[in-house]
C-alpha cells in the first residue's frame, strides 16, 4: 500500500500546488474585490459561478485526452499520442465558439437568476472580459491533459505558480486603478485573469515543441485536419465527462443563482463558504488526477490487478486526508472567515455554511477521486447518470425545497442558504457511494477480461 501511496503522492503534490495556485486566483479575487465593494463581491460570486460552469463543462470534454493518452503511453504507442493531441486542439477550437457566445451574451442566465439591477451591469462586464480569455484556457487544458497523462505534472505546476505571482499585482492595478487605468472593481480581476490565461497558453504550446518528453509524440511535426474517427472517440468519452463536470459545477452554480434571491449579504457569505470548499477540493482532485494517470498507464500495459490496487489506495488516501482537513476547518472556522471579510453581517452569514462544508468536503473527496479513477478505465456514461440523479435531483431539487421552504414545514435552520448546502452535501454522499460501487463492478470486469485473454492466448 505504501508503495502505491508514494507513487500517487509523487504525481499528486505538483498537481496540488498547481491547482492551489489557480484556486488562489479565486481567493485573491474574493478578498480584493470584497475590499472594493459588497456589490462587486456579489457580482463576482455570481459571475464566477456562471463562468466556471461554462469553463469546466467545456474543459471536461477536453480532459478525455488524459486517459486516452495515458493508456497509449502505457502501451508505448507514442506516435498515436501526437495525433490525439492535434485532434484535441481542433476540438478546443470548436468548443471555443460555443463558450464565447454563452459568456458574451449571458442575458438568459441572468434573467433566470432574477439578478438585481445593481448586480446586472457588473456581472455582464465581468463575463464579457472572461469570454476573450476562454480560447487560451481551453488550449492550456489540452497542454495540462497531455502533461499529466505522461506523468509530468511539474511542467504544469511551474507555469501555474508563475501565473499566481502575476495575479496579485495585475489585480491591484486593474481593480483599484493606477498608471492611467481607471478603477474597474470586479471586472478588473477578470481582465487580469484573461491576460494571464493567454500567457499560459502560449508558453504551454511552446513547451510541447521544446521539452524532451514530448519529442517522441511529434505533436507539431506536421499539419493535419480533423479526423472524424478520432474526434468521435474523444467525444464519446469527453461528452459524458464534460456533462459530469457540468452537472457537478451547475449544481453549485444554481445554488448561487437561487441564493442570490436571499440578498447580497447571504450571497457574499455563500461565496466565502464556496471558496473555502474549493480550496479544500484541490487535494482530492490532485489525488484523483494522479491516481487516474497511474491507473490508465497500468491498464494500457495490461496490468488490471495493479490498476485496481492503485485505484483503491488513491480513494482511501483522499478520504483520509479529507477527514484531517475537516477537523482543521472545524477548529479554525471563525479565523478563516475573518480573513475574507471584515463585514460582521457577511461573517454571520458564512459561519453556519462553513460548518456544513466540513461534511461536504468528506463526500466531495470520495466522489471526485472515484470519478477520476473510473475515467482512467474510459468509463463515463454511468457516472454521469449517477451525478445527474444525485446532484441535480437530490442536491439542487432538495435544496430548492428546503431553502425556500416549499412544503411549509422545513425547520428554520434548514431554510435559506443552509438548506441548499445541506442538500448538496447529501447529494455528494449519494454520488460518492454510487460511484464507488460502480468502480468495484468495472474493475472486476477488467480483471475477468484479462484472465480470459491470457487463457485464449495460451490456447
Amino acid at each position: 500500500m505504501f508503495a502505491d501511496v508514494r507513487k500517487i503522492a509523487a504525481l499528486a503534490w505538483p498537481v496540488l500546488i498547481g491547482q492551489l495556485a489557480i484556486i488562489a486566483f479565486g481567493v485573491i479575487d474574493t478578498a480584493m474585490v470584497g475590499r472594493y465593494s459588497a456589490i462587486d463581491l456579489a457580482a463576482l460570486g455570481l459571475g464566477s459561478s456562471i463562468y466556471i460552469s461554462v469553463y469546466i463543462g467545456l474543459t471536461g470534454i477536453l480532459t478525455a485526452l488524459q486517459p486516452i493518452a495515458a493508456q497509449l503511453y502505457g502501451a508505448r504507442r507514442y506516435a498515436e499520442i501526437g495525433e490525439e493531441v492535434r485532434q484535441s486542439l481542433w476540438l478546443a477550437l470548436a468548443l471555443t465558439v460555443i463558450g464565447f457566445l454563452i459568456l458574451f451574451f449571458p442575458g438568459p442566465v441572468l434573467h433566470l437568476a432574477r439578478v438585481p439591477d445593481a448586480l446586472h451591469e457588473r456581472t455582464v462586464a465581468y463575463l464579457r472580459i472572461l469570454a476573450f480569455g476562454l480560447p487560451a484556457g481551453l488550449a492550456f487544458r489540452v497542454y495540462s491533459s497531455i502533461t499529466n497523462a505522461v506523468g509530468q505534472p511539474r511542467l504544469v505546476m511551474i507555469l501555474q505558480i508563475g501565473a499566481l505571482l502575476l495575479k496579485f499585482p495585475l489585480n491591484t492595478w486593474f481593480i483599484f486603478g493606477g498608471f492611467g487605468v481607471p478603477a474597474l472593481g470586479g471586472p478588473g480581476c477578470a481582465l487580469a485573469s484573461t491576460a494571464i490565461n493567454w500567457g499560459l497558453a502560449v508558453l504551454g504550446m511552446v513547451l510541447l515543441t521544446r521539452v524532451d518528453v514530448f519529442r517522441p509524440f511529434a505533436i507539431f511535426a506536421h499539419f493535419c485536419w480533423p479526423v472524424w474517427r478520432r474526434q468521435t472517440a474523444q467525444l464519446r468519452l469527453g461528452i459524458p465527462m464534460g456533462l459530469s463536470y457540468l452537472i457537478e459545477v451547475t449544481s453549485y452554480t444554481f445554488m448561487a443563482l437561487f441564493i442570490a434571491r436571499f440578498g447580497t449579504t447571504t450571497l457574499a457569505g455563500h461565496q466565502i463558504a464556496g471558496n473555502i470548499g474549493a480550496v479544500l477540493y484541490m487535494t482530492p482532485l490532485s489525488i484523483g488526477i494522479a491516481s487516474s494517470t497511474l491507473v490508465a498507464q497500468a491498464l494500457g500495459a495490461h496490468r488490471p490487478e495493479a490498476a485496481r490496487t492503485l485505484s483503491r489506495h488513491g480513494i482511501m488516501m483522499a478520504v483520509a486526508i479529507a477527514c484531517c482537513y475537516g477537523a482543521i476547518v472545524l477548529v479554525l472556522r471563525p479565523y478563516i472567515i475573518e480573513g475574507y471579510t471584515p463585514n460582521a453581517q457577511v461573517v454571520a452569514a458564512a459561519l453556519p455554511l462553513v460548518l456544513i462544508v466540513v461534511c461536504y468536503h468528506l463526500f466531495d473527496a470520495l466522489q471526485i477521486t472515484t470519478a477520476f479513477v473510473l475515467r482512467a478505465y474510459k468509463v463515463a456514461v454511468v457516472p454521469t447518470v449517477i451525478y445527474a440523479v444525485a446532484l441535480w435531483g437530490v442536491g439542487l431539487g432538495g435544496g430548492y425545497l428546503l431553502g425556500f421552504n416549499v412544503s411549509g414545514v422545513t425547520p428554520e435552520w434548514l431554510t435559506g442558504a443552509r438548506g441548499f448546502w445541506v442538500a448538496n452535501t447529501a447529494s455528494l454522499a449519494i454520488a460518492g457511494f454510487g460511484l464507488l460501487a460502480y468502480w468495484r463492478v468495472v474493475s472486476k470486469r477488467y480483471l475477468r477480461a484479462e484472465v480470459v485473454g491470457v487463457v485464449d492466448s495460451a490456447a
